[in-house]
């Protein structure tokens, strides 16, 4: 994934485990800043009341966008060059 593929307030997903944290592969979180000049993003874990457990800096790679729509495939491409 390319930093400026992502966006605030996207809804994304680890691709890790953060044991330290007791986050794991899956857990789903939303970017509530972009740091570094994009280069990390500050993604905050809440649970299904709205309650935030978890809050931290996370590298492009330790996500994944999740998509709600469907993705042609000449987006796709789009995408992958971002």
């Amino acid at each position: 994934m390319t930093n400026n593929t992502v966006k605030l307030l996207d809804v994304v997903a680890l691709t890790v485990d953060l044991p330290q944290y007791n986050l794991w592969r899956g857990q789903v979180g939303t970017v509530v800043e972009l740091l570094a000049e994009g280069a990390a993003f500050e993604v905050e874990f809440s649970d299904r009341n709205g309650r935030t457990y978890e809050s931290l800096g996370l590298r492009p790679e330790q996500i994944m966008i999740l998509h709600f729509e469907p993705i042609l495939p000449g987006a796709k491409a789009e995408m992958v060059k971002a």
